[in-house]
């Protein structure tokens, strides 16, 4: 079991202006900045229910990260109701929103968290944000969720995929598609592991540090296979984990998956298979929990419906801060 989470890693933003108006050291001011963990989230959002930053940004804080967010569109519900009204940011107002920050001296992260962004211009704008960001922290750790599809069928546009290979997998250190997005990126396939390790190198050869497949469709009826890659520092890991298939679809458990991979590698301090594998226990725990409140809330005689699963991630607080060891990931040899 993961030892119990403190606020240790939390620091105050007087830390680095300073108290009563007192200003400090440059130098001082970067060796505390560089001991705040504070995550920019950029990503889908919702009124109701837990997909994008309401999936991603509560996890982040029981794990002791100060999130900010911001919503590249903003939702009442996730498009797996039958109806949802809302708006969709632009490149200018994310921009407008960035400058906001630079103004006033708060634009340093520790992390920065991308997800589902739905035109090709605000995919450029992030692009221009991450240098913005990796100026002021060169130190800053981007984490890449690129949600683009699953099962075979793209659900943004076709015009973001050459932005993602051309402009955005270079700058990401962490990435985490699934593999019909990883086999987009790449333009490889994979039907079997060794294609699945060829396309990690491939991500690698873009300069990404980490590559975790967070499904794949190598598994069996009863379990999916992820596997990852890591290359830090020039030691190279790599590993698979069988991961037990629940029977129910749920929503917003990719971008669950990428805030608690981001939160793991740093309490880890970069352990590759205790990240992957405290992330799919806290995984597991929330998804059966979900489940089982589900069943419950339908009564003996209903079908469960998209409300009955959303994730239960209030009530999984415990599970996140402390996640039992179950599911295990292999080491493989490089």
């Amino acid at each position: 079991m993961a030892q119990p989470l403190t606020g240790m890693w939390l620091r105050h933003d007087k830390m680095i202006s300073g108290l009563s108006g007192v200003s400090l050291p440059k130098s001082q001011k970067s060796s505390m900045a560089d001991k705040i963990v504070r995550v920019l989230s950029i990503q889908s959002h919702v009124v109701s229910g837990y997909v994008g930053n309401k999936s991603a940004c509560f996890p982040l804080q029981v794990l002791g990260f100060e999130v900010d967010t911001i919503n590249s569109v903003q939702f009442s519900n996730h498009t797996g109701y039958k109806h949802y009204k809302g708006q969709v940011l632009d490149d200018t107002q994310l921009g407008d929103l960035i400058d906001g920050l630079k103004s006033n001296g708060i634009d340093y992260y520790s992390h920065l968290l991308t997800g589902y962004i739905g035109s090709a211009s605000f995919l450029q704008k992030v692009k221009s944000v991450v240098e913005h960001l990796k100026t002021v922290n060169p130190n800053l750790i981007y984490v890449c969720d690129p949600v683009m599809g699953d099962n075979g069928k793209m659900y943004v546009p076709e015009e973001l995929l050459p932005v993602y290979r051309k402009d955005i997998i270079p700058l990401a250190d962490i990435i985490t598609p699934n593999q019909y997005e990883a086999e987009l990126l790449s333009e490889q396939k994979i039907k079997n592991e060794e294609d699945a390790v060829a396309v990690m190198e491939w991500f690698h050869k873009q300069g990404v540090k980490t590559v975790v497949l967070s499904s794949t469709d190598l598994g069996s009826e009863s379990e999916l296979l992820g596997m990852a890659s890591s290359m830090i520092n020039g030691s190279q890991n790599r590993l698979n984990v069988h991961i037990p298939r629940l029977p129910a679809n749920f929503t917003g458990t990719g971008d669950l998956f990428a805030a608690l991979l981001l939160g793991w590698m740093h309490h880890t301090h970069n352990n590759l298979k205790k990240a992957v594998e405290n992330t799919l226990n806290t995984m597991q725990a929330i998804l059966r929990r979900t489940l089982d409140m589900a069943k419950v809330e339908a009564g003996t005689d209903s079908s469960l419906t998209v409300r009955h699963l959303e994730l239960k991630l209030v009530q999984s607080l415990n599970d996140i801060q402390n996640p039992k060891s179950k599911v295990k990931a292999t080491v493989l040899d490089n």
